[in-house]
Order: C-alpha cells, then sequence, then structure tokens
C-alpha cells in the first residue's frame, strides 16, 4: 500500500513539473541512502541522465515563471508531465525507501499498471495547472505567474520528499488536492450556469 503512496505522489509531483521527480529520484538514490532505485530504472541516477534533466528542469523552471511563455510551455508539457508520472510512478513505487522496505508485486508483474496509474494522476494535475495559469495572469496582469510558479515548484519539491519518507501523508495530500479540484469545478459550473441564465434573461454578461 505505502508503495503505491510512494508512486502516486510522485506522479503528482510530476504534473506540476515534469523534471523535479525524475532530478529527485535520480538523487536519493545516487547520493543517499533514502531510496534505492529497483533495476531497469537505475538510469536514472546516471550522470548523463541527471545532467540531461537538470538542463530540462532549470529551463522548465524559468519558462514558467514568464507570463504567455508559461501557457505556451503548459502546452508543450501536456505530453511531458503525464510520460514523466508514469515513469516516476513505476520507478517510485518498485523502489526501496526509508519506509517501504519491500516494494509490493504490482510494480513487479504488473509494470504497466503503475505506468498507466502515473500517467493519468499527472494529467490531472497538469490540466488544472494548465487550464488555472492563464486565469492568474488575466487576473494579476501578468505579475502572479512568478508567485504561483514558485509555489507549484516547491509544492513539486514537496510532493517528492514526502512520498519518499511519508508517503502515509500522500493520502492526506490527494484528499486535500480533489477537495480543492471538486470546488473549482463547482466555481466553474456555478459561473457558467450564471452566464447562460443572464443571457436567457436579456442581462449584460458578468465583468
Amino acid at each position: 500500500m505505502l508503495e503505491l503512496l510512494t508512486g502516486s505522489g510522485l506522479a503528482m509531483a510530476a504534473g506540476l513539473n515534469a523534471y523535479v521527480p525524475l532530478v529527485g529520484l535520480g538523487l536519493l538514490s545516487r547520493f543517499t541512502g533514502l531510496l534505492a532505485l529497483p533495476e531497469g530504472w537505475q538510469w536514472l541516477e546516471s550522470t548523463p541522465a541527471l545532467v540531461i534533466l537538470a538542463v530540462l528542469l532549470l529551463t522548465e523552471v524559468v519558462a514558467d515563471k514568464v507570463p504567455v511563455v508559461d501557457s505556451a510551455n503548459d502546452a508543450l508539457q501536456t505530453l511531458v508531465r503525464p510520460a514523466a508520472g508514469g515513469v516516476v510512478f513505476a520507478a517510485g513505487s518498485a523502489s526501496e525507501t526509508a519506509a517501504v522496505t519491500d516494494p509490493g508485486t504490482l510494480a513487479q508483474d504488473w509494470r504497466w499498471v503503475p505506468v498507466l496509474l502515473g500517467v493519468l494522476l499527472a494529467l490531472a494535475i497538469h490540466l488544472t495547472k494548465a487550464t488555472a495559469r492563464p486565469l492568474v495572469n488575466t487576473a494579476t496582469a501578468g505579475t502572479g505567474a512568478p508567485v504561483v510558479s514558485a509555489v507549484e515548484d516547491a509544492s513539486s519539491v514537496a510532493l517528492v520528499l514526502v512520498s519518499v519518507l511519508l508517503p502515509a501523508l500522500v493520502a492526506l495530500v490527494a484528499v486535500v488536492v480533489l477537495a480543492l479540484l471538486g470546488l473549482a469545478a463547482r466555481r466553474r459550473l456555478t459561473a457558467r450556469a450564471d452566464r447562460r441564465l443572464r443571457q436567457v434573461r436579456g442581462g449584460p454578461p458578468p465583468a
């Protein structure tokens, strides 16, 4: 069970920033005793992989803090973040960590299952992020982009650490995220219904 929570947290982190959990897994496995990547995923801790991922991470961090550029970057990341989510879910759920010393058989016997779960989780977080960012930019005239992006980056790093060290907390994080997504969806539906009602009544659309 804990290995699934580890994978879920890492996939959610990938939905915010594709490269943070990839770099995190590689560094933790190579330089600490907190995580041991399973056979087949140890390439993540290799020097070439870490260098390439670090460059991609730096590019992502900078691009995501520039208004307009961030939305274009989100469009490009629509395939990358879910793919990264699949990779980190599969690698993380099969790894030995301080909390998980005997990973379950899901990632070993059904390799496509954790990959699919990771893709879906990362995609859900990514779509929420990509939808919300233009609204933030419009509401703040672009000044909110660096702040929101920094919070997302910090959240991605925190998710990686929590997933490895305290995976049980991932369940709490998931509940909070789902609650926020539900509230956001409800607000969008309410606003849409209000606009339609105003159109039917012939009133002016809301500002």
